[in-house]
């Protein structure tokens, strides 16, 4: 990442928050949903621009113990392969070694896109076990 970009610890403004994730190409999320994620993170990173516009987010949800999720890794696409989405996860990945207790265990859902990042920052792929979800 150069030196035009600024990463800020906590989580970008609501409506940046949805605008990267739909613009990023995430499942678009609506301002409660939004809201309640920002809300329950255990912690959270953005960069900004030259001007201050955010242009990609990242958070860690977690139970402050073992667990932690690392989750909407988002950059904008006019941003993206500059190197913000690995510094964004090393951050979330450095935070939580730094904050939680030893031998926490750091989980994310890796897309096709993002797995050679993830891979290449130690990330594994956890088989035999596949990854579930159930919406309400």
């Amino acid at each position: 990442m150069d030196a035009s970009y600024t990463l800020i610890s906590g989580p970008p403004p609501l409506a940046d928050y949805l605008r990267l994730r739909r613009d990023s190409g995430l499942t678009p999320k609506n301002p409660e949903q939004g809201a309640g994620a920002i809300a329950g993170s255990w912690s959270a990173c953005h960069v900004v621009d030259e001007h201050g516009t955010p242009v990609a987010m990242g958070r860690t949800i977690g139970d402050g113990g073992w667990y932690f999720h690392i989750a909407d890794i988002a950059t904008d696409p006019s941003h993206q392969r500059r190197g913000i989405g690995r510094r964004i996860v090393e951050w979330l990945v450095e935070d939580v070694r730094s904050r939680a207790p030893e031998g926490a265990y750091v989980t994310l859902v890796g897309d096709p896109p993002g797995q050679r990042l993830y891979r290449s920052l130690g990330f594994e792929d956890v088989a035999p076990s596949l990854g579930m979800a159930r919406r309400t």
